[in-house]
């Protein structure tokens, strides 16, 4: 359980860290202050644990499928199968009507290098391993 609720942390403030530096990326709602922060909390926890379930879901059929392709590029492919990730997500967040949009695939590449790499780093220093 307390990796899982790391696992989410972490994801939440990648995702932050994302919707903060790329353009085409964002939370609805206010964009400053203490009503931006209780505005879009929710949405953020609630996007993390969308792109945590898709992750989980979908992305071992994604690289099942285009193991050929990520063999030929030597894994730059991945980059791609984890953009379609995030538009999935931003897909499902649009259902559920959370606040969460991306802008097209180049932010949605954009957004998975900087997802990518904040996970990376924040694992490394948390320390969340699942071998534990």
């Amino acid at each position: 359980m307390v990796e899982f609720l790391a696992r989410w942390a972490i994801t939440s403030v990648a995702l932050a860290a994302a919707a903060q530096v790329m353009d085409g990326i964002r939370f609805t709602g206010p964009t400053q202050g203490q009503a931006e922060l209780e505005h879009k909390l929710l949405p953020l926890l609630g996007v993390a644990l969308i792109l945590a379930l898709v992750t989980a879901l979908v992305k071992p059929v994604l690289v099942v499928l285009s193991f050929p392709v990520i063999l030929l590029t030597l894994g730059l492919f991945l980059l791609v199968v984890n953009a379609l990730l995030l538009l999935i997500t931003d897909w499902l967040a649009d259902l559920f009507d959370v606040g969460f949009r991306v802008a097209g695939f180049w932010p949605a590449v954009g957004g998975a290098i900087i997802i990518s790499v904040t996970t990376w780093v924040l694992d490394a220093i948390v320390g969340v391993d699942k071998d534990d």
